[in-house]
């Protein structure tokens, strides 16, 4: 079984930054695909960015592309995304994924586990 626990979430200023963590457990935890995914209420969960098993090939939606990266570090079991620049309409509740597959896709569907999410709020 997969663990994933999100953590970094908060209350900012718009122009503001925040670093999100998603800590994993299991020890095939480079044999994964990840991504992180936002949900804002009345809204569909979206990806916002995914990562490669190895960390070379990333995937960005256009609303954060240039203000957002993510990253890994296989050695601790650990995904990041690094949020710069927010903006109001970020605010949602932010989750990571887990898809055990090389290849990175950014549809929700293809995602095997999931954590519990991370609130985020920017405010105007």
């Amino acid at each position: 079984q997969v663990q994933l626990v999100e953590s970094g979430g908060g209350l900012v200023q718009a122009g503001g930054s925040l670093r999100l963590s998603c800590a994993a457990s299991g020890r095939t935890f480079r044999s994964w695909s990840m991504g992180w995914f936002r949900q804002a209420p009345g809204k569909e969960r979206e990806c916002v960015a995914a990562i490669s098993i190895g960390g070379g090939v990333t995937r960005y939606a256009d609303s954060v592309k240039g203000r957002f990266t993510i990253s890994r570090d296989n050695a601790k079991n650990t995904v990041y995304l690094q949020m710069n620049i927010l903006k109001p309409e970020d605010t949602a509740v932010y989750y990571c994924a887990a898809e055990q597959d090389y290849v990175v896709t950014m549809r929700v569907a293809e995602y095997d586990y999931w954590g519990q999410g991370t609130q985020v709020t920017v405010s105007s």
